[in-house]
């Protein structure tokens, strides 16, 4: 998109001027002859720049500047001025504009501001998107009272630099509360930094941890900084953390109490401040009681714990869950909205989902790409989840009256499912089920199996 610059200034001759440079450049360009005509423009349209001048009737340029930051903060704004002083640059600055340029105007030096400034406001504006999708993306999804509790602990928690321990299986969302508390911490603006212990070689830990000098490790030509360089003033979140060596554990330990570090092969400490949040998906008591983990930082972890449940101990979340990530997953691959019907939302609640989380999320991905239609059926399922309608339609099939019915239940059931398993290809559903095709086709027409939902 073309961006578009409002010039504001009381001379026709200089906005003549500019116009000309930046729509040669390909700027689009609108004016105003002074500050409330900018602000009147302003109402109609919200340009990427605004090129202001400062001594200008009616409206001077700082007055205007002030105005205009209250009502667009976001909107990036240069000053321009004949007279100009360090005292007016200052006060300009600090009212938000981005810089200042002298008069006569050097046509590179205008460019180059512009190129800048621009830049710089689409850089906030990818950063606010990708700080919303991450909102998103880690958001704590469920109306079950666990996931109220979990909310809850985390308001509680966020605003501390209390150490957390998160336990639970692969999947639940460790990663995700980890993110939820320092999202509503004070060290929402630093950086979130992760160190999946699981990940990485044994014998690297350490160095991506703490970082090396020069000649510390093999291949070491330089020096290199850690994570916990890096995560200065932030979260550092570990994950599976019950892979760490115990001799990285015990310099974790000094970290936590001390705020300070060595990188190997260094003798120098670094000061760090730094909240740590850890996860791990197996007990750490017991790999206390093994001897696999230290102790001490056990309990210097677990200042507040998180135990998450599986999936299938809160299967009253599994609607929210699903519309979240229905939601999410249309938006993010520009697909139309999709709608899941009902039958298949059972069903889905009826599975143990033993990947959790993880794996609702990654078949609700699946179901948005593949699915043609607005709507999501039973039939669009993946095995996983198909293979209980069995159980559960064989309950069914015992609710009836007779022995014939029960058996037409049960075999209407199982063809449907056949013929899914082979992309409602009935010659090869006959031969999977070994029956003759001619059979088939006359129990497909029996049983009212409509072949148009493949």
């Amino acid at each position: 998109m073309t961006p578009t610059i409002l010039i504001v200034d009381d001379e026709s001759s200089i906005r003549m001027a500019l116009q000309g440079i930046l729509e040669d450049e390909g700027y689009r360009v609108t004016m105003a002859n002074d500050g409330l005509d900018a602000l009147s423009a302003l109402q109609k349209e919200i340009p990427d720049l605004v090129l202001l001048d400062i001594w200008m009737p009616r409206l001077d340029g700082l007055e205007t500047l002030q105005r205009v930051k209250e009502l667009y903060p976001d909107l990036a704004v240069v000053m321009i001025s004949g007279h100009g002083t360090i005292e007016t640059a200052v006060k300009a600055t600090k009212l938000g504009a981005f810089d200042f340029i002298e008069k006569p105007l050097s046509l590179e030096k205008v460019l180059v501001t512009v190129h800048n400034a621009i830049g710089m406001s689409r850089l906030k504006e990818e950063n606010a998107s990708l700080r919303g999708m991450m909102q998103e993306r880690y958001e704590m999804v469920g109306d079950s009272e666990p996931a109220r509790l979990l909310r809850e602990q985390i308001r509680i928690v966020s605003p501390t630099s209390a150490s957390i321990l998160i336990q639970g299986e692969s999947g639940t969302g460790k990663e995700s509360v980890a993110h939820a508390i320092h999202r509503y911490s004070p060290r929402c603006e630093k950086p979130f930094v992760t160190l999946n212990c699981a990940s990485i070689p044994e014998e690297l830990i350490e160095a991506e941890l703490f970082g090396y000098e020069k000649g510390a490790i093999p291949g070491a030509a330089s020096q290199r900084k850690g994570r916990l360089d890096l995560v200065d003033g932030g979260s550092l979140f570990l994950n599976e953390i019950a892979e760490m060596p115990l001799a990285c554990q015990a310099k974790l330990l000094r970290v936590i109490e001390e705020h300070r570090f060595e990188r190997l092969g260094g003798n120098r400490s670094i000061e760090v401040d730094v909240r740590v949040m850890a996860s791990s998906s197996s007990s750490l008591e017991n790999a206390v009681k093994a001897g696999s983990f230290s102790e001490e930082l056990y309990y210097m972890l677990n200042v507040v714990p998180f135990d998450l449940l599986p999936l299938r101990e809160r299967r009253e979340d599994v609607p929210a869950l699903i519309d979240h990530f229905l939601e999410q997953f249309c938006i993010r691959e520009t697909r139309e909205k999709k709608s899941i019907d009902e039958e298949a939302v059972e069903l889905m609640q009826s599975y143990d989902w033993p990947g959790n989380i993880r794996e609702l999320k990654n078949i609700m991905e699946r179901l948005v790409i593949m699915s043609p239609g607005r709507v999501i059926t039973v039939e669009q399922m993946p095995d996983a989840i198909m293979d209980i309608r069995l159980p559960h339609k064989l309950d069914h099939a015992l609710e009836v009256h007779s022995l014939r019915e029960a058996r037409e239940e049960f075999e209407r059931e199982f063809i449907i499912q056949k013929l899914d398993e082979n992309d409602w290809n009935i010659t090869r559903t006959a031969e999977a089920i070994e029956l003759e095709r001619s059979n088939l086709h006359r129990k497909i027409r029996s049983y009212g199996i409509d072949m148009r939902k493949r």
